[in-house]
């Protein structure tokens, strides 16, 4: 199923940016994409689209990138498709935009749930990414074991175990105008939460037909997956080291992924490995800081020596 038309003007938000679709994985992928120079390929989380990353295509543009960011599958201008929303295939969708834009590789930077398949795609098509920075996500295994056997992350992140009812959490996620969307995104950030027009459309964008839906399927398959072999395997399969640079973010107020969680993920990078800690920020560092951030981002990208 393909976006209606009427979802345009939602998405496809003015700027010093372009908006075209690609064709990936059996899929069709709207992106935004400004500037020329090395890929950096930016994919967004949960409740979000493109539109997260803003002022990061506008900064990497400026510092002499070809900035890209993309909507997810199932989100924004990008297809609703009935399946497919497991994060072997969403890694894939990944690399095939990367294929589509006609590069050999990219730096992959990834928000969130868009963290978690910057992960997963370093690790399944390690020759397509070139570099690999990470916000707010742990690595998939340790996401895993803190999930299932840290209370306190459990209950940080109990919208997740929330979304495993059926049609309850689309119906609340689109409800007076996807109200909650704004309330999400306000009580996990820190005290710099994203402007009042940015939130306004992140709650358009939710209530796009099949959005909420497909924006929970990949949650969904993560809980759902545990004890079953798709998961089971998955898991094992994230055993293999990332072996290109890496960078991870993470905000020292954020409340739905605890820095506890996402330290430690040094372990699966057979490679320079930076961790980076934004103090007084929340799940949203890239938009509650957004020049902080662009600024750690872009020097560690020029950064010849990353492991210093």
């Amino acid at each position: 199923m393909t976006v209606p038309d009427t979802s345009a003007s939602v998405v496809r938000l003015e700027g010093p940016w372009t908006h075209r679709d690609v064709a990936a994985n059996g899929a069709r992928f709207h992106i935004a994409e400004a500037g020329d120079g090395p890929l950096v390929l930016l994919l967004h989380g949960f409740p979000q689209f493109w539109w997260s990353w803003r002022h990061q295509l506008t900064a990497l543009a400026d510092a002499g990138f070809r900035a890209v960011a993309m909507d997810l599958r199932g989100v924004g201008g990008s297809d609703r498709t009935p399946r497919g929303y497991d994060p072997a295939n969403l890694a894939l969708d990944v690399t095939g935009v990367i294929r589509s834009l006609g590069e050999p590789d990219a730096a992959l930077v990834g928000h969130d749930l868009g963290g978690y398949l910057a992960w997963t795609a370093a690790v399944m098509r390690p020759k397509l990414v070139r570099r690999l920075a990470v916000c707010s996500m742990p690595h998939p295994r340790r996401w895993r074991s803190a999930m299932v056997a840290d209370a306190r992350q459990s209950a940080a992140s109990s919208h997740i175990w929330g979304f495993q009812r059926p049609w309850i959490p689309e119906r609340r996620l689109t409800a007076d105008d996807g109200a909650l969307v704004g309330e999400l995104i306000r009580e996990w950030s820190g005290p710099r939460p994203p402007e009042e027009g940015a939130l306004a459309a992140y709650r358009r964008a939710m209530c796009i037909p099949s959005t909420a839906h497909c924006s929970v399927e990949p949650y969904r398959w993560l809980v759902r997956s545990l004890a079953r072999p798709d998961g089971i395997q998955f898991n094992r399969r994230m055993k293999r080291p990332v072996r290109v640079p890496t960078l991870h973010l993470h905000g020292s107020l954020d409340p739905v992924m605890r820095t506890r969680s996402a330290a430690g993920s040094g372990e699966y990078v057979e490679a320079p490995y930076r961790w980076r800690l934004f103090d007084g920020l929340g799940h949203f560092p890239h938009e509650e800081d957004p020049a902080a951030f662009s600024n750690e981002l872009i020097n560690w990208l020029k950064d010849p020596e990353p492991d210093r």
